[in-house]
């Protein structure tokens, strides 16, 4: 399940990408209904991902540090809330087995989870800010 965090994140986002120049805490929160403080912490580990720049300065605020079409639903969900997969043995970030797992090479719940793995960093990595700020609804099935 997507987090409040992660949600936020994305929102906080397209508002940037829609804007296309820098925005203040102030502004973003107000705009999208974020909590200030909620949003700073959030800004600032997609900062320290390279997602977004901050400028302190009285013309300053937050803006992408990639065009919009260069950055993907699947690299904020990253940032954010870590690995795309549902559990460790299925993740190509952060693999491990699972601390009740019996055989990797035998599990018969991991096939499906690489399948879920594969299917939702498809469809998260092919959506790009710029396409959900300018409102592209696509079909994905």
């Amino acid at each position: 399940m997507l987090t409040q965090r992660a949600r936020y994140a994305l929102h906080a986002m397209v508002f940037l990408a829609r804007k296309n120049a820098p925005a203040t805490v102030s502004e973003i929160a107000q705009a999208e209904s974020i909590p200030r403080k909620f949003l700073e912490a959030i800004l600032g580990e997609l900062g320290t991902r390279g997602l977004v720049v901050g400028k302190r300065a009285p013309s300053g605020g937050y803006h992408l540090a990639r065009p919009a079409e260069a950055i993907s639903f699947a690299d904020i969900l990253r940032s954010i809330d870590g690995p795309l997969a549902l559990a460790p043995c299925a993740s190509l970030t952060a693999y491990r087995q699972c601390s009740d797992c019996k055989s990797v090479e035998t599990c018969e719940i991991r096939p499906v989870l690489l399948a879920v793995r594969d299917t939702t960093a498809l469809l998260l990595e092919g959506m790009s800010l710029a396409e959900a700020a300018g409102g592209v609804k696509r079909s994905f099935i």
